[in-house]
């Protein structure tokens, strides 16, 4: 291995370092305790070495978001492994998806609630938001029914997203949660057929 060979990897490693440091910290004390003091410490090296890698606090939220969006993807993958289709499908990703927010509450803010300049519905948008969205398309889009497939997807997941977050700050009361997630399930499943039953 060349010299420049390692000091790439040893770049990338303390990359990881820095962000699961910051993920780590933020899962145990919320994002207000991830400072670049407390993540020297953590990770032993000094502040510079933290702004060679990242410019501030928000580069690094966005670096942890992407990870979120990478292992959202493959969690949701995973639900939809064996094919399952309609209500089952979107039954699956519907749960895989809440299961997902209520295991990582302070990766899923990063993803979704803080400021991380991340770019969404865009040319510039990264990889791994990108593949969650079409991990979405990919099992949803034959349901869509009249709609068009990619605004019903949006649409899926900000309902998603509501109820997640909703839920979470107890605006809405949590024993409701699997009675409210079963209505949003049955109402964007009955779209297959392009019509509802009602």
């Amino acid at each position: 291995m060349s010299v420049q060979e390692r000091k790439e990897r040893e770049r990338s490693q303390r990359h990881q370092l820095i962000v699961a440091a910051a993920r780590e910290l933020a899962e145990a004390h919320g994002w207000d305790a991830v400072t670049t003091r407390r993540l020297s410490e953590r990770i032993e090296f000094g502040q510079p070495v933290l702004y060679s890698h990242f410019r501030g606090k928000r580069e690094i939220v966005g670096a942890v978001a992407l990870e979120g969006f990478a292992g959202l993807t493959a969690t949701m993958r995973e639900a939809v492994a064996k094919g399952p289709e309609g209500r089952a499908a979107v039954a699956a990703l519907a749960d895989a998806y809440v299961d997902f927010t209520e295991r990582n509450p302070a990766l899923y803010d990063a993803m979704f609630l803080l400021d991380t300049g991340l770019p969404f519905a865009d040319e510039a948008t990264p990889a791994p938001l990108r593949e969650a969205f079409e991990t979405l398309l990919d099992t949803l889009g034959d349901i869509a029914g009249s709609a068009e497939p990619a605004l019903f997807v949006e649409i899926f997941w900000s309902a998603l997203h509501g109820l997640v977050s909703l839920t979470r700050s107890g605006r809405l009361p949590r024993q409701e949660e699997s009675r409210r997630l079963d209505v949003l399930v049955d109402r964007f499943a009955e779209a297959e057929g392009g019509h509802s039953d009602g």
